[in-house]
């Protein structure tokens, strides 16, 4: 069971085929199981700390960027898998207030990447579990821990330095 499937998440990230990694949102658990509360577009990212996401992503034999990645032996490549880490980060604000933000559209950027590790490969046919928590904000600006398993395995992790402001969409 999922909160988002990928129709849902659509509706949300700006990404699209064939950058788009994510197939479902699994859950969303805030720190002392208190979903803050966003009123308008200003809001306290610094509530949000300490939540967590979790989601999931099927590597499927017939993306592109696996023929070149490598012919014989395809392997997901680091890049790909520092943007599904990414992807995952805006969704501990959105489920705090779905009506809001169907208001709302996001403008996010991948800022810094650190403590980049990259485990073991991944295959196709393999599908990932994510998790993303906050772990620290400054205005805009947000830190995350990221990982990715496959097969109950840590397959690869990173901190993702990131941007995310609301802004409301245009009726």
């Amino acid at each position: 069971m999922s909160l988002y499937n990928k129709e849902e998440i659509k509706k949300f990230l700006p990404h699209r085929k064939p950058f788009l990694f994510l197939d479902s949102v699994n859950t969303i658990d805030y720190p002392e199981k208190r979903v803050p509360e966003i009123e308008d577009e200003k809001f306290n990212a610094k509530e949000f700390i300490g939540t967590k996401v979790t989601g999931s992503f099927f590597v499927d034999p017939s993306l592109e960027i696996l023929k070149g990645h490598f012919p014989g032996n395809p392997i997901l490549p680091g890049v790909v898998q520092i943007e599904i880490m990414a992807q995952m980060c805006p969704f501990l604000f959105h489920y705090s207030n779905k009506n809001l933000m169907d208001k709302l559209k996001i403008n996010v950027a991948l800022l810094g990447i650190d403590k980049a590790r990259f485990k073991k490969p991944i295959y196709p046919n393999m599908t990932l579990e994510m998790k993303s928590v906050l772990k620290k904000v400054r205005g805009i600006f947000q830190t995350y821990e990221c990982e990715i398993f496959g097969n109950d395995h840590l397959m690869s992790s990173a901190e993702i330095f990131a941007s995310l402001e609301f802004i409301k969409k245009d009726n």
